[in-house]
């Protein structure tokens, strides 16, 4: 109601006022604990005993149900993922790659030789399939595959703060 319905309907000012902040917030009567509480128990039509929907289910659903409810299954898709890396790829392959994480649907695979890793990258379609096959919800959309990595310069025991191996040829 405005203030010039107010006035046109010839209800008191501070009535109106009242009226429009109990619109606004509610009832305060409602508002109460034991208010809520009846309210509540007036919606709640599952507590029946022997109602629909009171079946015990199994664990399995109810974790997967709760998964789905929160959006867990793609972070757990991930984690199975890189858990299940040997049964993906076999245990010969699986022992000369770990696989270091998955991030904007890129999976990073660490290979222990060049070698290796050029032999993945060939095979890389046919391992992208089988993940999008057994693990949908990761997300994975291809697979890069990383040699070994090459030595630093700038780490070491004997290592000194500098431009490096540059400085010793002029």
């Amino acid at each position: 109601m405005t203030d010039d319905e107010a006035e046109g309907s010839g209800i008191p000012e501070h009535i109106a006022v009242f009226q429009r902040i109990r619109r606004v917030f509610g009832d305060p009567a409602l508002r109460s604990r034991d208010a809520r509480r009846r309210a509540r128990a007036a919606r709640d039509t599952s507590t029946t005993p022997y109602g629909v929907g009171r079946d015990p289910r199994g664990i399995g659903d109810v974790l997967d149900a709760m998964t789905s409810e929160l959006g867990w299954e793609s972070p757990i898709a991930r984690a199975e993922v890189i858990a299940r890396w040997p049964e993906i790829v076999g245990e010969e392959t699986a022992a000369h790659t770990v696989p270091a994480g998955i991030g904007d649907g890129v999976l990073l695979v660490r290979c222990d030789s060049n070698p290796w890793a050029t032999q993945l990258r060939r095979m890389s379609a046919a391992i992208v399939t089988e993940l999008t096959a057994r693990f949908p919800a990761a997300g994975v959309e291809s697979v890069r595959f990383l040699g070994p990595d090459a030595p630093s310069w700038k780490r070491g025991p004997r290592a000194i703060p500098g431009r490096g191996p540059r400085d010793t040829y002029g």
